[in-house]
């Protein structure tokens, strides 16, 4: 099994608008091989974002983590290590949520799957569509 880290849009396009997805990336979190995983940072982001009535964030947080859990995507909680790992990176993003899924990516192992064309400048395990 071949576990990756799924970005915020990229959960939200999953679940709500497939039809965004890049083909080459929907065909990855496709294989029967890859074990889909979503961040809490990012159900925290989108409980943020649809707060603030973002046009882009109108999911509902909690019914958007019921769904990923209910089509077998698995939660990533938010650890010391993860955190501790936001403060060796590059100010490249400004966004606290991206960075954080960066360095998730980077202390777990997984590779992040992304739309966000300014996150592969970080090193790290991530793969841009």
């Amino acid at each position: 099994m071949t576990r990756v880290l799924l970005d915020t849009h990229v959960l939200l396009w999953s679940q709500n608008w497939p039809e965004r997805l890049p083909a080459t990336l929907y065909e990855v979190m496709a294989r029967p091989e890859m074990e889909l995983v979503f961040s809490t940072a990012s159900v925290w982001e989108v409980a943020i974002k649809h707060s603030q009535a973002r046009a882009d964030f109108q999911a509902d947080p909690g019914v958007l983590r019921q769904k990923l859990l209910d089509t077998g995507y698995v939660e990533l909680p938010v650890l010391g290590p993860h955190a501790v790992t936001v403060a060796t990176l590059p100010w490249i993003h400004k966004d606290p949520f991206d960075r954080l899924l960066v360095a998730q990516a980077i202390v777990e192992g997984v590779e992040l799957l992304t739309v966000d064309e300014l996150l592969a400048r970080y090193p790290g395990p991530i793969r841009v569509f």
